[in-house]
């Protein structure tokens, strides 16, 4: 009887047994995990220092793209891809540039978006090259950065040439200035559009009565304006950035200079009027942008501001749209080629052609921007005013 007793337990528990396999089939057949694929884009701006709010409208931009394509699932070889972004801060300084893009190149990203001043983006470019990694600039104009000889360099803006020559006939054919004086911060970029806007006074018949210069860093330029007050030119240029741009226009005011000012796209912030105080007034300063949207494209650029405000809480300085437009055509490039492998994606971001925010979105043999547009605005009440749209 215990023998039969023992059998009929064994029995039950051998069914038990049995009952828990069958129930542990249906996890058993949910299959691997799907791989996922991560691509690492890197972005640099000045973070910290005087142009801080400049750098982290820039990297906003990137974060919106990012946010957006995350949530997108896209897939690339096949796999779902898992976008991170490595931001660096390189406080608008050569040597933190550098710094910050051989840890990028280091950290093996598939590509970078940035610097946002010229002075930086330039060095930078010769440790991506050499790493052959993408890069696209949203905001350096120097002409230098494209004609290096790399491959791997893109822009997604006009470059001082066009910016700076345009601003210097604009003063010249429709303020009607005659006499112009020019300061530079000595700067990749200061002193290049400078130079561009110099060159373009002249070949309009205008006559630079001064030039001066200061730095990025510069407070107090009394000396230099004294000196150009003697000359009573009709306009007074700055190529530098607006947290140099607020002070000087203050100064000016306070030393009796009646000129109008103008700037590229350094000073043509929404920064600018708080930084000026009540050194600005009304259509008396003149600047460019080195991008513009027209017609049809103006209500994508509205709405992409709308979103970005609520997004942040904070209104777009300058070049947000572009960093934004920038990491999604490089991530357009990735998805053509089917490849996030720098060497692999690159040859399908020389032929991108890319519906942006900012405007159609094309390559020449140098990585500049076909028909690059410029915005030229003016101050009304503490806000940008629009003039025009030129390429």
């Amino acid at each position: 009887m215990q023998y039969k007793l023992a059998i009929v337990a064994a029995a039950a528990i051998a069914l038990a047994a049995c009952g828990k396999k069958e129930e542990a089939k249906p996890a058993a057949a949910q299959g691997p995990a799907v791989e996922q694929l991560v691509v690492k884009i890197g972005h640099v701006g000045p973070t910290s220092g005087p142009i801080a709010h400049l750098g982290k409208d820039n990297e906003n931009g990137a974060r919106m793209a990012i946010d957006e394509l995350n949530a997108a699932g896209i897939q690339i070889e096949g796999k779902p891809v898992k976008f991170e972004l490595l931001a660096e801060d390189d406080a608008a300084d050569p040597k933190q540039g550098t710094a910050a893009a051989q840890k990028l190149v280091d950290a093996k990203v598939n590509g970078v978006i940035g610097h946002l001043n010229s002075g930086t983006t330039i060095p930078a470019s010769q440790l991506y090259n050499a790493a052959g990694i993408p890069q696209i600039s949203p905001s350096a104009t120097n002409p230098k950065y494209t004609r290096q000889g790399f491959n791997n360099v893109f822009r997604v803006v006009a470059d001082d040439t066009h910016l700076g020559g345009t601003l210097g006939k604009y003063a010249i054919e429709k303020l009607g200035a005659k006499k112009v004086a020019v300061i530079d911060d000595r700067t990749a970029y200061g002193q290049g559009v400078a130079d561009e806007f110099e060159k373009g006074v002249k070949a309009a018949g205008g006559e630079v009565v001064d030039r001066e210069f200061t730095n990025d860093k510069a407070t107090d330029f009394n000396a230099i304006l004294t000196k150009i007050k003697a000359k009573k030119p009709d306009v007074v240029f700055f190529g530098g950035m607006d947290a140099v741009a607020g002070p000087m226009l203050k100064q000016m005011k306070q030393l009796g200079i009646n000129a109008k000012f103008m700037g590229g796209d350094g000073i043509c912030s929404s920064e600018l009027p708080k930084l000026a105080g009540d050194g600005m007034a009304d259509d008396q300063v003149y600047c460019a942008e080195a991008g513009g949207v027209e017609g049809e494209q103006k209500a994508g650029m509205e709405r992409f501001r709308a979103d970005f405000k609520a997004k942040f809480g904070t209104d777009v300085q300058v070049y947000a749209p572009y960093v934004y437009d920038a990491v999604n055509v490089m991530v357009k490039a990735m998805q053509n080629a089917n490849s996030a492998d720098p060497a692999k994606y690159l040859p399908a971001l020389k032929s991108i052609s890319y519906k942006g925010v900012t405007g159609q979105i094309e390559f020449d043999e140098k990585g500049d921007i076909k028909n690059g547009a410029l915005t030229l605005y003016t101050y009304k009440g503490g806000q940008r005013s629009e003039i025009a749209v030129i390429r």
